[in-house]
């Protein structure tokens, strides 16, 4: 079974990145502190990245994230999705307009103009495909930003959340919900770690 799973660092004070983001400060000032877990030598970070990236049959992720992740300061060979883990997923970008050139070319991205849900949509038929090929379930992530998540959060899209809550107070930056419809959580299971404490729901 696909689940569509929103997975994001979050500070104590709710954020997910720090005070101005920006494409060439994708965190914002100290946001790089809510993911410290993901580069960490801690058995239980590791194998939490190592699990997410294992189950990720595609990912969604809004167009200014892309920006970031796409643009000279973004990934590269050492660094990308799920940290030092091997894993190159299908990419589903929600935006306006497609870009009008990929400087990440290795990666499959697919661009999606009519929405969060039919981004959705499109990732799990491509997740639903990977599965069936590889003989296992495999999920729909979520990546962020912080309004893709929210939105899909707000919108009954998502049938996980997984938060990484870091030991960091920011202050202000881009905060993890700004309102929306109320949604009753379940938690699953908790983590702690040096790093992060690492938080599971089902949504309802």
């Amino acid at each position: 079974m696909t689940r569509i799973i929103a997975d994001i660092s979050v500070s104590l004070d709710g954020f997910v990145t720090g005070p101005d983001p920006g494409p060439h400060n994708g965190l914002g000032t100290g946001g790089e502190a809510l993911h410290t877990w993901a580069f960490s030598d801690d058995p239980v970070d590791r194998r939490i990245v190592r699990e997410a990236t294992a189950r990720s049959g595609a990912v969604v992720l809004g167009r200014r994230l892309f920006d970031v992740v796409d643009g000279p300061g973004g990934w590269d060979d050492e660094i990308g999705y799920g940290a030092a883990e091997v894993g190159k997923p299908p990419f589903v970008v929600v935006t306006g307009s497609p870009p009008e050139s990929v400087r990440l070319t290795g990666l499959d991205w697919t661009f999606v103009t009519t929405g969060l849900p039919d981004a959705v949509t499109a990732a799990r038929e491509r997740a639903e495909a990977a599965a069936a090929a590889g003989g296992k379930d495999l999920d729909v992530v979520v990546m962020g930003g912080g309004a893709t998540v929210g939105s899909a959060l707000h919108a009954g899209l998502v049938d996980v959340l997984s938060l990484h809550l870091a030991p960091v107070v920011l202050g202000s930056g881009t905060p993890l919900s700004t309102g929306g419809s109320p949604r009753t959580l379940v938690q699953r299971s908790v983590h702690p770690t040096s790093t992060a404490t690492h938080l599971i729901y089902d949504v309802l």
